[in-house]
């Protein structure tokens, strides 16, 4: 295995023709270049240089290594650029996760503007429930996730730290024709008898259950569906009707209307959540968020 200084120094003592003024190029001691040299040479099985009277070239064998020692140096020098800017937060990938609904305003606007401000800075995004989100952050494969601490609380995960992004409050989601639509404000107890519209991912509390079970029911219904467009288009349609949380009331079609619920606490916390030690593409970001949330 060819250590990746002594492939510069080859380089070096190639392009400049002499173990002394390489030695000088490089701060070392023209001993010292004549001992790693031999030592390359030996790793690689015979003589990389012809010995001149003024000087040194490569031979055969010290052409075809060189040409694997100019790329592995540019290579290196490449990688080295790429993440001086991405630890100076001007560019590189950066990887974003969320909850379904924070996607449909909330972290595109915040996108918008980080491309803006940063348009070197290529973003990665997925969308996943919190948990899957919050595991994956703590695994190094996220730099910023928006996550949900309702219905269950905001899962823990190693070395991720979360802060307060903002309140989403919960709304129910009615057709325009339903006897309640015109109310402004509605008691889910008056929801009893309807089908509710809602999806799960797989057996996590959801917030529909939370929510009628606060109000002293049990849904008589659940037809579950996992699209936001879906749930809207069965809503309309007079299937049933929906819990849908503010960050998602940009993309109600005109068929539908909000009505507030008149339990105050139908509502859950939205954080921004980053490992322990975050990209400067992610702390803007999450100023960028914040600045989305308010």
């Amino acid at each position: 295995m060819f250590e990746i200084d002594a492939l510069r120094l080859l380089v070096t003592v190639a392009e400049t023709g002499s173990f002394t003024k390489a030695a000088v190029r490089l701060n070392y001691t023209q001993s010292a270049v004549s001992r790693r040299i031999a030592t390359l040479e030996q790793q690689s099985g015979g003589a990389l240089f012809e010995r001149l009277p003024r000087g040194v070239r490569l031979n055969p064998a010290g052409r075809a290594l060189y040409r694997h020692a100019v790329e592995v140096r540019d290579r290196l020098s490449r990688a080295e650029r790429e993440l001086a800017v991405l630890h100076a937060g001007r560019g590189g990938l950066l990887h974003v996760g969320a909850f379904a609904t924070a996607n449909i305003s909330l972290v595109p606007a915040a996108l918008r503007a980080l491309k803006q401000v940063s348009p070197d800075v290529e973003v990665v995004a997925v969308e996943g429930p919190t948990g899957a989100l919050m595991e994956r952050l703590a695994d190094g494969a996220l730099d910023l996730a928006v996550v949900s601490d309702y219905p269950s609380g905001l899962p823990s995960a190693d070395g991720v730290t979360t802060t307060v992004l903002c309140e989403d409050e919960l709304f129910v989601a009615l057709p325009r024709g339903h006897h309640l639509a015109a109310s402004g404000m509605v008691d889910l107890r008056e929801l009893r008898d309807e089908a509710w519209v809602q999806s799960a991912y797989g057996d996590r509390p959801t917030m529909l259950a939370d929510a009628c079970a606060r109000a002293g029911f049990e849904p008589r219904k659940i037809i579950r569906i996992a699209e936001w467009a879906a749930k809207f288009g069965y809503v309309a349609a007079g299937l049933g009707v929906a819990l849908v949380p503010s960050l998602a009331a940009w993309a109600i079609p005109g068929e539908l209307v909000l009505c507030r619920l008149t339990d105050p606490a139908l509502r859950r916390t939205v954080h921004i959540a980053l490992p322990a030690d975050p990209l400067p593409a992610a702390l803007r970001l999450r100023d960028l968020l914040h600045d989305a949330g308010d």
